[in-house]
């Protein structure tokens, strides 16, 4: 029996949503350093509108990568995004602990 991750689900809706004509970007978390929320290969699919499935940190952090997303879709140029705070201000933008992650967004092209 095959087993169906969080990642597979946000990667199935990405080729459903591009599928059906939807602009959309892909959100992917590719380096993480200290306590972070989600872990490396976490994935956030965002559409033209603004409307999001999936997670790459949560808080404002995924406010931030959700408008960068509608930008990189404009714009169709990828983009690399660093987050990291004190552990003072850490639970006000969603990394819990202090840590610090990067996420690569980038255009998904619908199929021809």
């Amino acid at each position: 029996m095959a087993t169906y991750s969080d990642t597979d689900d946000v990667l199935a809706t990405a080729a459903t949503w591009a599928q059906s004509g939807r602009q959309i970007a892909l959100a992917t978390v590719t380096e993480t350093w200290g306590s972070a929320p989600r872990p490396v290969g976490s994935h956030l699919v965002i559409d033209d509108e603004g409307n999001f499935e999936g997670s790459v940190s949560g808080g404002c952090v995924e406010g931030a990568v959700v408008a960068e997303a509608v930008d990189v879709i404009r714009t169709q140029k990828p983009t690399t995004l660093e987050f990291g705070v004190a552990d003072e201000k850490a639970w006000q933008v969603g990394l819990s602990c202090g840590g610090r992650i990067r996420v690569y967004v980038e255009p998904v092209e619908s199929p021809a």
